[in-house]
């Protein structure tokens, strides 16, 4: 198969790497995503009825095609759409041609479905034993542990409560809270990249591929480290303690007079910055106050003092006074984002081209900078199917073997 079919693909430091993406929804699509902005041919594999994830919105008002919406567009950049149906016998023979010539396979289905599609990674290896298989579900694959949840289905919320994120996050110890965006699918998705990237360093070297495995609960748990080494070292299980911290002070949130401003006092330095910028340098060298340890024991006279200085302030006037001597940061909406000069300048906020409207969308941009080879928002997500001949043709099909596919209802 002749790679990276398209001339923008040529770009980015993993230009040259074929993948083969199975995967829906928002792990596995934004897993594939990064190594798409950096530059790896991503060949996403749908359903003649598309990835369930295009009918999910928003859309904007005037978009009357509705061939996808905002969701949809936000991880599935970059990338190229092969149509195809893989319950017959002639879908599975293109994937497998594919997969021959590929270097990395990514789904999320449940343990098994590619098994009973004939596409495990035990029967793809026999013809490409170079290839990277990478998967990631709930609670794993049974290849490297099977967990006594392994057929339970799981999206965000799940991993989010049983990896241990909810039960540390909430106004109290009693109201655990999932947190705002999709961490339960993100974080596991950053995971298998790494994961990705380290098998595929390894098989150029020994040309030899491998299985990677993440599990959302595992990778929300890793991050959540925290509550592991506290209950190992104190026995205690950690809980929820607001928009504070158990073992820095002042480390949270305070009130605004518009909103409220986090205030992150890691050291005693920058206690001492921080008590002498908000007039109370009485507080800055008292043996009360003079260590992490104390203040944490004092954490009620911490944040009071903080926040009669922050309460009769706007977020831009405790800007003003406190940023740049202190780790500070006001709690910011979509729209003050929007107008930051920060996300402007760092490219976060590009500009794609949304097929049924007139006017052109803002998605995330990447935040990998890389300066010899940057990743790059080189194209808005695929229409279904949109590149399903281009990359038939690629692999070697006639234009009657495609023809026939087409008639046959195997590919759209």
């Amino acid at each position: 198969m002749q790679r990276d079919g398209q001339q923008h693909l040529k770009t980015g430091a993993l230009s040259g790497l074929l993948v083969i993406d199975f995967t829906q929804m928002l792990a596995g699509p934004f897993c594939t995503q990064i190594l798409a902005d950096h530059g790896a041919d991503v060949i996403k594999v749908e359903a003649l009825t598309g990835d369930g994830t295009r009918i999910t919105g928003p859309f904007c008002a005037d978009d009357n095609l509705r061939a996808f919406g905002g969701y949809f567009q936000s991880v599935n950049r970059n990338k190229r759409s092969l149509a195809v149906d893989l319950k017959t016998e002639g879908g599975r023979e293109i994937l497998r041609r594919l997969i021959d010539e590929s270097d990395v396979v990514v789904e999320n289905f449940r343990a098994g479905v590619m098994e009973r599609l004939g596409l495990s990674y035990e029967v793809l290896r026999e013809t490409n034993p170079r290839l990277i298989y990478a998967a990631v579900r709930g609670f794993g694959d049974p290849r490297s542990g099977a967990s006594p949840y392994a057929q339970w289905p799981a999206y965000d919320v799940v991993s989010q409560a049983m990896g241990g994120m909810m039960g540390i996050t909430g106004p109290d110890r009693h109201t655990p809270t999932k947190v705002g965006p999709g961490v339960g699918d993100t974080i596991p998705a950053l995971m298998l990249c790494i994961g990705i990237l380290a098998a595929v360093h390894r098989a150029r070297d020994t040309g030899e591929g491998q299985f990677v495995d993440v599990a959302m609960t595992d990778a929300v748990l890793a991050i959540c480290e925290r509550i592991v080494y506290q209950a190992s070292y104190t026995g205690a299980a950690p809980a929820a303690e607001g928009n504070r911290h158990p073992l820095l002070c002042p480390f949270g949130l305070f009130r605004t007079r518009d909103g409220h401003v986090s205030i992150a006092c890691a050291t005693d330095a920058f206690w001492v910055e921080l008590a002498c910028a908000i007039g109370r340098e009485d507080l800055a060298h008292a043996p009360a106050f003079a260590t992490n340890a104390a203040r944490v024991a004092h954490q009620e006279q911490v944040i009071d003092a903080i926040e009669a200085f922050t309460r009769v302030r706007s977020k831009r006037e405790i800007g003003l006074i406190l940023g740049g001597k202190v780790p500070f940061g006001p709690v910011y909406t979509a729209t003050e984002i929007f107008a930051d000069e920060h996300y402007a300048v760092r490219e976060m906020l590009v500009e794609v081209e949304q097929p049924g409207s007139a006017i052109p969308v803002k998605i995330a941009g990447v935040p990998i900078k890389l300066s010899e080879s940057p990743g790059t928002v080189r194209h808005r997500a695929p229409m279904l199917g949109e590149h399903t001949e281009e990359i038939l043709t690629a692999a070697g099909y006639s234009p009657h073997q495609i023809a026939k596919f087409r008639d046959f209802g195997t590919i759209l």
